[in-house]
């Protein structure tokens, strides 16, 4: 194994907590070797390092408190159906575990369960593959009672192919009476059933939380406030720009899923428009499809919005290939790059030096103008005007500005007024009729129009 020289300050992804040590780990970042006809090993499939793949792991890993005792890469030239890595390697880790009185080995891949059982068989430690752990985090950070039952839903969904006969308490047991009942169920069958009709359930409440998301939804629409979704990759600072743009105190910390839950606040532009921001979970290479499926109610939220901010973290080496796996998560969402509701925030700039920021900017300049990025400081608060200045201005593109005379008397009309279209002044004229300057989207515009013969 070839282990890595550790940064002791990179490593400190997630703030210690004391006491709060979960268990001693190494993480095994395999690396899938192909030659190209130069002769070097090729990229992954999104232009990742493996370097950086394994200190994404280690951060992984530390955000459920464990405590990483040792990391590196494994090179392989193909996959072992048995082991997933070669037998050598496997006692090689077997060594460290055993001299580092490691307790959990954290594969940053795909394993199948017969592969995990054999590799905790020869480890004599649990072993975890990037799915679980991941899974395991959300699990951690779910507050809510619809997070916690969307991670639930994943978790038993990814369970439920992992009944292997690895334990004593998995054998075939008797059925009928006596010492001559014939075979029964497995225990096998047995868990699969109560996971299948665990799942039943979950996904029944699940219904629920979406007629209700669908209703709070609608209801927000009545308000006509436009909605502003930020996405982005996980620790791409999504939160702290939602707390710098809203005074709020969500936790952001420079740690992996630091947040899961969404949250919604209302922030006042810089020419009276109001909107609200939403902060929802962050995105991750090799994202389980299960996850997807299961926060989808959450991820409507996005799907809904008016205007989509993707935060990227610029200061990143892999800020490219984290981009393109928000695109691809994005796009499973039925929202293609392209589309006009996005809007790329590139954040932490306060890392850059001055030749990192001036080439930033002039990268900047080159796009095309509904395509040009905003870079900013979430922490330091630098660019956030700009920021604001241009979601105002992208939102008013489809928003139309009406005058309407409305009589004094008629407050049903001004009460329909303030709940289908963002009332902007109100004026009472010499002739005792309401002047009332109001702004909407095209069409919450033809409805006022039609309403009030505009």
């Amino acid at each position: 194994m070839e282990v890595r020289r550790r940064d002791q300050r990179a490593d400190l992804l997630s703030p210690a907590t004391p006491g709060a040590e979960t268990g001693r780990a190494i993480v095994i970042e395999p690396w899938i070797k192909t030659p190209t006809r130069k002769g070097a090993a090729h990229r992954d499939m999104v232009g990742r390092r493996p370097e950086a793949r394994l200190e994404e792991a280690v951060g992984l890993a530390r955000a459920i408190d464990l405590t990483v005792v040792e990391a590196g890469l494994v090179t392989l030239n193909d996959v072992r159906p048995a082991t997933y890595i070669g037998k050598g390697k496997v006692d090689e880790i077997a060594g460290f575990a055993r001299s580092l009185s490691a307790s959990v080995v954290v594969m940053d891949c795909p394993i199948s369960p017969v592969q995990q059982r054999n590799l905790e068989k020869a480890w004599n430690t649990k072993v975890i593959d990037r799915t679980g752990l991941i899974l395991e985090i959300f699990g951690r950070r779910a507050r809510t009672r619809e997070g916690a039952l969307q991670v639930e839903l994943a978790h038993l969904t990814y369970q439920k192919g992992r009944l292997v006969r690895s334990w004593t308490h998995l054998e075939r047991q008797r059925g009928g009476f006596g010492f001559l009942g014939g075979p029964g169920e497995t225990q096998i069958e047995t868990d699969r059933r109560v996971i299948e009709e665990r799942i039943a359930r979950i996904e029944a409440e699940l219904d629920k939380v979406k007629r209700t998301r669908r209703l709070h939804r609608e209801s927000r629409k009545r308000v006509p406030y436009p909605i502003v979704a930020l996405v982005g990759y996980t620790n791409a600072g999504k939160s702290t720009l939602f707390n710098r743009m809203t005074a709020a105190s969500v936790l952001s910390a420079d740690m992996l899923f630091a947040t899961l839950d969404p949250t919604l606040r209302a922030v006042a532009l810089p020419h009276g428009a109001r909107i609200i921001l939403s902060d929802t979970v962050g995105f991750i290479s090799d994202l389980p499809t299960m996850l997807v499926a299961a926060f989808r109610a959450t991820l409507e939220e996005v799907v809904e919005a008016d205007l989509i901010l993707h935060v990227r973290d610029v200061s990143h080496e892999d800020s490219e290939a984290q981009s393109r796996d928000v695109e691809k998560v994005l796009a499973e969402l039925d929202i293609a790059a392209a589309d006009r509701r996005l809007i790329e925030v590139w954040n932490k700039i306060d890392r850059l030096n001055d030749d990192g920021r001036a080439s930033l900017v002039n990268l900047a300049e080159r796009r095309a103008a509904q395509r040009q990025p905003v870079p900013v400081s979430a922490l330091t608060g630098e660019g956030i005007d700009r920021l604001a200045g241009m979601i105002e201005t992208r939102l008013s593109e489809d928003r139309q500005t009406l005058e309407i005379s409305v009589d004094a008397a008629d407050g049903a009309g001004l009460s329909w007024l303030y709940r289908h279209s963002e009332v902007l002044s109100k004026d009472l004229r010499d002739d005792g009729r309401l002047a009332v300057t109001v702004r909407a989207d095209r069409n919450k515009a033809a409805q006022v129009r039609a309403k009030f013969n505009v």
